[in-house]
Order: structure tokens, then sequence, then C-alpha cells
């Protein structure tokens, strides 16, 4: 593995770090008022059109699909073109399926809803490969917080956009369109002002920095053909196998309980407002603590940050279990299923890229989000189907079982982490 400690600190590097973690911030920023849209208008768009909760589900598990196909070609763009590149592509996809999405409301159009939240989904992808951007010329000690940083950027557009449903009700009025039509095209709006921040932001592109500095991904390079060894990679340390398990089973948890929570509360005569007040209460959860996640995993360990959220996770069940038809209750377990997420999250997903060679570091992280957003898919396909058939407290003992799971992956990642310091 490349020593990286000496370039990283040169001046001329460290300059370009700063301008890498400003435009990322500002992209995740725009972007993600239009890509929180689909976390609350999104879903109840998908049961409009489908007239139905639990195809609505399936419609919606379209984009956690779409930023499960996204992640390794975006991986392996941004090894033969650079960060710049695979960003601004995943940003202008995105953007369509806005579009795409405003059509299927106008129109009722189920195909056209299915293509929209996949290619949606994408601005998913490209959330997630930002936070690896914001790493590539970074001391490796501080990983973790350069991480959190872009993660936690995302906060103020995150918020914003599951309460683009209010708005978009105002512009729907204006432009003569269904109700719901009006926030895909502020949407829009915002994934293509991403676009535009990345592709004038990210000069010069940190992953040609690096690459200029000794770090190549040659693996990557070889397209298809390297991912298996990316893969194998992965899963061939012990410690980022434990942070893998880890990263799927909260990303699956959250994805499950949240993805239904609109329905559930439009289903007991919750406005629109009202349900985007609580996703947004969930996504502040997701990203406002984020540095202080990326402080606690570099002072205390990874493995203690893990922990912490597996302990969450699990108090966001049981609030949801046991207060699943009050408005207070649904707000706290949401909040907390937010915060329970970012504490795993963030660790998981540094002890997974951290334990990559250089070479094919770009391809463990396209394969991780992969993985991670796979599994997510499978629960938001089963959510909506689960809650028809026994309701919503039991989506959150699901959630509950998998948060003992993230808590056994904590205390294995622990574990590991002892017997190389032993080793050394």
């Amino acid at each position: 593995m490349t020593d990286v400690t000496a370039w990283t600190d040169a001046p001329a590097v460290r300059r370009v770090q700063r301008r890498t973690l400003i435009a990322l911030s500002l992209a995740q920023v725009v972007g993600s008022i239009g890509v929180g849209a689909s976390l609350s208008v999104g879903v109840l768009l998908a049961e409009e059109v489908t007239a139905s909760p639990t195809w609505a589900g399936v419609a919606r598990t379209a984009s956690t699909v779409g930023a499960a196909l996204a992640a390794l070609p975006l991986a392996m763009l941004a090894v033969r073109a650079g960060r710049r590149t695979a960003l601004a592509t995943g940003w202008a996809l995105a953007s369509l399926g806005a579009l795409a999405l405003v059509g299927a409301g106008t129109w009722l159009n189920v195909p056209l809803l299915v293509l929209g939240m996949l290619l949606f989904g994408v601005g998913s992808a490209v959330g997630l490969q930002s936070r690896f951007a914001g790493t590539d010329v970074e001391r490796p000690e501080h990983r973790s917080r350069a991480l959190a940083l872009v993660v936690w950027a995302g906060t103020v557009g995150s918020v914003l956009g599951p309460n683009l449903g209010r708005p978009g009700e105002l512009l729907s009025e204006r432009l003569g369109t269904p109700h719901l039509v009006g926030a895909f095209v502020i949407a829009a709006v915002a994934l293509v002002a991403a676009l535009a921040v990345v592709l004038v932001g990210l000069r010069p592109d940190p992953m040609h920095v690096a690459a200029a500095n000794g770090v190549r991904p040659a693996a990557g390079a070889r397209g298809w053909r390297g991912v298996p060894e990316g893969v194998r990679e992965m899963l061939a340390v012990e410690r980022s196998r434990h942070a893998l398990v880890a990263l799927v089973l909260a990303h699956a948890a959250m994805v499950l309980l949240m993805t239904m929570t609109p329905v559930h509360m439009h289903d007991h005569g919750w406005t629109v407002t009202f349900v985007g007040l609580v996703i947004s209460g969930h996504v502040l959860g997701m990203y406002a603590f984020s540095p202080l996640v990326g402080m606690l995993a570099d002072r205390f360990g990874r493995a203690v940050s893990i922990a912490l959220g597996g302990v969450i996770l699990l108090a966001s069940a049981a609030v949801a279990i046991l207060a699943s038809g009050s408005t207070v209750g649904i707000s706290v377990s949401l909040f907390l299923l937010g915060v329970g997420w970012s504490c795993v999250l963030i660790p998981a997903a540094a002890e997974v890229s951290d334990g990559a060679p250089d070479g094919v570091r770009t391809l463990v992280q396209g394969a991780s989000d992969t993985v991670m957003n796979v599994v997510a898919a499978v629960a938001a396909g089963l959510s909506g189907p689960l809650m028809a058939w026994a309701g919503f407290g039991h989506l959150a003992w699901l959630v509950g079982a998998m948060a003992f799971g993230v808590l056994w992956a904590a205390r294995a990642l622990h574990r590991a982490g002892e017997v190389r310091a032993e080793e050394g």
C-alpha cells in the first residue's frame, strides 16, 4: 500500500483537498434537496400512480435498485475518467429521473414511474460516492472526519427535500399539474444545480491528484474484469468483512422502516406537510451529527461508534413497536433511526475503504455500496407486502433483529482489532 503520509501533507495537496471538500459539500446541499423529495413525496406519488400501498413499496424499491445498479459503474467511471466525470454523470441521470417522475405523476404512467425511480436512485449513489471522493487526498488519520463532513453537508438539503410537498403543491397549482408533480420539478432544478457545482468545482480532480502521487487504481482500469479482484480484496480483510456486515444491516434497517412510514402516516390521515416534517426529522438524525460521529470514530475507534449505532437502532425499533400509532412516537423513532444509521455508516464505510489496497480501493468502495443497496432494495421491496400483511409495528421488530446483528459485527470488529494489535 502506498505511503500517503508525505504527499498528502504537501501544501498544494492540502489546497486541493480544501477545494474538493467545498465543492462536494455544496453539491451535496443542493443535490440532497432533490434526492430528499423521494423520501416523502416519492412514495406518496408511487401510491397515487399505482393505486396500491403494496405496489407503492415495490415501485419505491426501484430507487434503491437504481442506487445499487449505479454504484459500481460510477466507481469504474471514476477510475477511468476521475471523480468529476463520475459524479457529474450521476447527477445528470438523477435529474432525468426527476423529469420522468414529473411525467409519471402527470399521466399516471407506471412504467415511467419505475424508470424515474431507477434514475432518481442514481442520485443516492452519487451522494454515497461523494463521501469517498472527500477522502481521495486526505491524510489517513483524518479520513473518517473528511467522510463525515461530506455526509454532514447534505443536512440542509436533506431536511428541506422531504418538505417539498407543500411548495410542490403550490407550484403544481400554477402549472396546472397533479398536486405531487411540482415537488419533482423543484427536485430537477436542484439536481441540475448539483451537476453544475461538480463540473465547476472539482478542478483539479482529486483522483487525478492522487494518481499523480502514485495512488493508481490499476485494477479498476480493467473495467468489469477488475470487479472480482475488488470484491475479493474487500472480503479478504477480517475487519472489512465485519464492517461490511454492519454497514449492510444498518442501511437495510433504515430503508425497511423509513420506506413505509409515509404510507403508514398517510393511512392514519396525517397530511403531506406533516409527513414531510417527520421525514425531515429522520434525515436530520441521519446527517446532522456526522462530524461528531467522525470525531468519535477517530478518537475512540470505529467499533465503538458502530456499537453505539446498534444501540440507537434498537431504541428506534422499541419506540416504533410501542408507539406506532402516535405522531410523537413515529417522530422519535424515525429520528433515532437516522442517528443510529449515521453512527454505523460513517465508521463502517471508512473501515471497508481503508482495508483495501490503493489499486482496488475505488472498486471496493463501489462494491460495498452495491452490496449495501442490493440488500436495502430487497428490504424496501418487502416492506410494503409485510406492512399490508402484519402491520407497521412488525417492520420495527425486524429492525430490532438487524440492530442485534450490528452489535455482533461491532464486537467482532473490536476483537479483530485486538488481535491485529497483539500481532503487531
